[in-house]
């Protein structure tokens, strides 16, 4: 798993849908997905799904997909399993990930086939927050502006994939100013919770415990959460501290002197002194 990004397989997707909400009864109606590695573009596949329901209103003013649009489009039971081929292998990312994942997971519940169980899943917008720390909103028309991508966000599926690329390309450079480039910190900074990631934290956690239990120090690269900016330092750990679902190394840090917590999943990287 330890590549470089630009060794691995992405696959950019979007959704469209009929509402917000999969457990009330939302489907998809529009699915678009571009497959890449480093800025080649491997393949790409786009498709309307008849959802068997009504659009609602405020998502055809989104999407102004029309039911004779998708008269001849074939059911979810149809495209779901094809899509699901077309990412096998790959990283999937998408700009607001774990909405188009619901909807995912319940089109895959309702036509019972497959699973997104081995996909590592990262969310794009989860880049954008943690890179771009204190824009205004992070919509992603206001993230493409920002940023200098001069598109207009249309709210169909392959115009937003390719808007969605433009924007993972540039924030894929802010990484690699920050020296950030394999794809192990990739998943730990912007994946969504799967056991592969709990498995990363759960390493960095064992250590963390070893240096407690021989008194020793550990020297970290840490990304901030609230400047991003990546700094070297060495800790003495005091505890590790659970607060609203995310794990902190508790310790004094040397550089700063004085006691601070560093977020486990910022921590880039991590060694026993």
């Amino acid at each position: 798993m330890n590549r470089h990004i630009d060794e691995v397989e992405f696959t950019i997707f979007d959704t469209e849908t009929t509402g917000l909400d999969p457990s009330s009864g939302d489907r998809i109606v529009e699915i678009a997905a571009v497959r890449m590695k480093g800025k080649e573009r491997l393949a790409e596949l786009q498709a309307l799904i008849n959802p068997g329901r009504q659009i609602s209103d405020a998502a055809f003013r989104v999407n102004h997909i029309t039911p004779e649009m998708l008269k001849g489009a074939p059911p979810a039971a149809e495209v779901v399993p094809k899509f699901l081929d077309f990412i096998r292998g790959s990283c999937l990312c998408s700009y607001n990930a774990g909405f188009d994942i619901e909807f995912l997971n319940s089109e895959l519940a309702l036509c019972a086939g497959g699973s997104l169980d081995d996909i590592i899943v990262a969310d794009i917008l989860k880049m954008a927050r943690r890179l771009l720390p204190g824009l205004e909103r992070y919509a992603l028309w206001f993230v493409a502006e920002k940023l200098g991508v001069k598109m207009q966000q249309e709210h169909r599926a392959m115009a937003d994939v390719a808007m969605t690329i433009q924007v993972f390309e540039k924030l894929k450079e802010i990484l690699a100013q920050k020296g950030i480039t394999d794809f192990r910190n990739f998943s730990g900074l912007f994946g969504l919770k799967s056991r592969l990631l709990d498995d990363l934290a759960n390493q960095k956690l064992a250590q963390i415990q070893q240096a407690l239990d021989l008194r020793l120090k550990v020297k970290i690269k840490y990304i901030s959460s609230s400047s991003a900016a990546v700094t070297e330092r060495e800790v003495i750990p005091k505890e590790v501290r659970k607060e609203y679902n995310h794990y902190y190394l508790v310790g004094y840090c040397c550089l700063k002197k004085e006691e601070r917590s560093f977020r486990i999943d910022g921590i880039l990287h991590l060694e026993i002194v």
